[in-house]
């Protein structure tokens, strides 16, 4: 057994369980934030915007509704429901894919890009008075190291 594979099957220290507990708390408290943002501006969830932003970055091609999935910021456990309200919206369209008859598409409309728009300064202050301006910026580069060094094995 190597050293590697020790460190993983020990059991953490209290350091340890106090930053998993904090990171976990921190999380959901900022995505609360955003989101309490979003309603006082009149706007869709944060996961609507995900979605959006998702497919727009996808362009003509769009993306199968898995890979919107695979590909969303925010953990979505049911993305048939969130499909159905973006579509409903005329936010998104749903097209038969042309590789697989079976298998559909979803593309981003006119609208929905419009509500990105609209979506997006609301947002982008919401990053910043509830994370961005509350640390320095040497932090928020050790923060975004450590963050990756995290998600590497996920990727």
């Amino acid at each position: 057994m190597s050293d590697d594979s020790d460190q993983r099957d020990r059991r953490p220290d209290k350091t340890t369980i106090h930053a998993w507990a904090s990171l976990v708390r921190v999380s959901g408290n900022l995505v609360a934030r955003v989101e309490a943002d979003l309603r006082r501006a009149k706007l869709p969830p944060l996961a609507q915007y995900d979605a959006l932003l998702e497919l727009h970055r996808a362009g003509v091609k769009g993306l199968r509704p898995f890979e919107l999935q695979h590909e969303m910021l925010l953990a979505q456990y049911n993305v048939s429901r969130l499909i159905v309200r973006l579509v409903n919206a005329g936010l998104v369209e749903r097209m038969a894919s042309e590789d697989d008859g079976r298998g559909q598409l979803l593309r981003i409309t006119m609208n929905g890009k419009e509500l990105l728009k609209r979506m997006w300064p609301v947002y982008a202050s919401a990053i910043n008075r509830h994370f961005g301006h509350r640390l320095e910026p040497a932090e928020i580069i050790s923060l975004a190291a450590i963050l990756d060094k995290l998600r590497e094995d996920q990727l």
